[in-house]
């Protein structure tokens, strides 16, 4: 049997892929309708669990476990119910390889709320097509990279071929709130000689990426009648000044970032994102909760991060009285991670881009964080983001541009050509 590489060329497979684009995008469509958010992930697994079955392939749910989750160093706390939940995966290929390197495809079936709905142009969980972009939550982060991975697989198989090692197919949850969905694939023992994960990233690679925190500031005082506040201490007044304090270690953060953060202005961003205090107008507030996000660098561990919120917090409030402060954790906590530019998965990822767009990708170092650090640091496996063009991801109007999803179907197939060598 002679290798398949040797007699279809990039244009063939470009071809292929190319004649998937319908397929592609109504797999997109039905994926948006489906409103993946926390706790609602089930209706779009099933979409997908479709999807990889009409591969010809065999799906199969890997649950999460709250107790493994539990115990895994990569895994984020959790208050929330996990039960029920379950990523949707399946293989295609061999087992054992047959002298090509094995590769993970994934994306996150979830997305974050569309409230406030009414400010946008069409009902989010509607896909509107405009031109040559496909609006509506998720569009872009990142249901448009589970249609590419489908599209990139469907339109191989239709050629007839077969890859020498494992390509594993992923569509997971939780990536928006913790990464347990993907934390989960690796304690199910899911490893390869690279992992590609098509966040929305305009067919960069991104190499590189922060680690995230969330936490709480719990601020409690004492309740007391709106006609007589002197006597109460109210909790929403002093979180403005906890705030601040935070600001003020977001900024020592980006005094001096290193490498290759050095070329953002600020890189490391604290979000708030919920604020919740009082239960009455008429009555002082005695709990404030802040819900926070900030990021870190890579090389950073999530723990010292931990400490000088900690610290920051406390400092804070030595200042006050007659508040009880305390900082808790629930989402994330992860660390940051950089793949060497110089790495055999960059670089021939980067040249399967170029083949299918006709421009070499571009390395970024992401702000944010994704999927892909688990399997860099806790799966054994290189790993990097490449993805179609998004804009307004988590924002108003999300959109994804549709010819940029059939270009990273198009790149995936051609790197699988080369990284697992096909056969047929």
């Amino acid at each position: 049997m002679s290798a398949t590489k040797r007699t279809i060329g990039p244009e063939v497979i470009l071809s292929a892929i190319g004649a998937e684009q319908a397929a592609i995008e109504q797999l997109l469509i039905d994926l948006v309708g489906a409103p993946t958010v926390l706790g609602q992930e089930q209706p779009g697994q099933e979409i997908m669990r479709a999807a990889f079955a009409d591969l010809g392939l065999e799906p199969r749910a890997v649950p999460l476990d709250p107790q493994a989750l539990g115990s895994h160093p990569g895994a984020a706390p959790f208050s929330w119910d996990v039960s029920g939940k379950a990523n949707v995966v399946c293989r295609w290929g061999p087992d054992e390889p047959r002298g090509g390197r094995s590769l993970i495809l994934n994306g996150h079936i979830d997305v974050v709320s569309p409230e406030p709905s009414d400010m946008w142009s069409s009902p989010p969980f509607v896909a509107r097509r405009d031109g040559e972009w496909l609006y509506g939550r998720g569009a872009g982060d990142m249901k448009a990279g589970l249609a590419a991975i489908v599209g990139a697989v469907r339109g191989l198989r239709r050629l007839g071929v077969e890859p020498r090692a494992a390509v594993d197919l992923q569509s997971v949850v939780e990536e928006e709130c913790s990464g347990n969905g993907a934390v989960q694939c690796v304690i199910d023992g899911r490893r390869a000689d690279a992992v590609i994960v098509t966040e929305p990233t305009s067919l960069a690679i991104w190499n590189s990426q922060v680690g995230v925190l969330w936490f709480q500031v719990v601020v409690r005082g004492r309740p007391a009648h709106a006609g007589s506040a002197p006597a109460g201490r109210n909790a929403i007044e002093p979180s403005l000044g906890l705030i601040a304090a935070l600001r003020a270690l977001e900024t020592e953060l980006n005094e001096e970032p290193p490498a290759p953060y050095d070329s953002y202005e600020h890189p490391i961003n604290l979000n708030v994102g919920i604020i919740r205090g009082g239960d009455w107008p008429s009555t002082v507030a005695a709990e404030c909760v802040l819900h926070c996000r900030l990021a870190h660098y890579p090389g950073t561990p999530v723990e010292s991060l931990r400490t000088r919120v900690e610290d920051t917090i406390a400092a804070a409030a030595a200042e006050l009285e007659g508040f009880e402060i305390h900082v808790r954790y629930d989402g994330f906590a992860c660390d940051g991670y950089t793949l060497d530019p110089e790495s055999p998965l960059v670089a021939e990822l980067g040249a399967a881009c170029e083949r299918a767009t006709g421009a070499r990708p571009e390395l970024y170092a992401s702000t944010a964080t994704t999927d892909a650090r688990t399997f860099q640091l806790f799966g054994e496996s290189p790993a990097v983001c490449l993805g179609p063009h998004a804009e307004a991801v988590h924002g108003i109007d999300e959109r994804v541009l549709l010819p940029s999803v059939l270009q990273t179907a198009q790149a995936l197939a051609l790197f699988i050509q080369e990284w697992c060598g096909l056969d047929g």
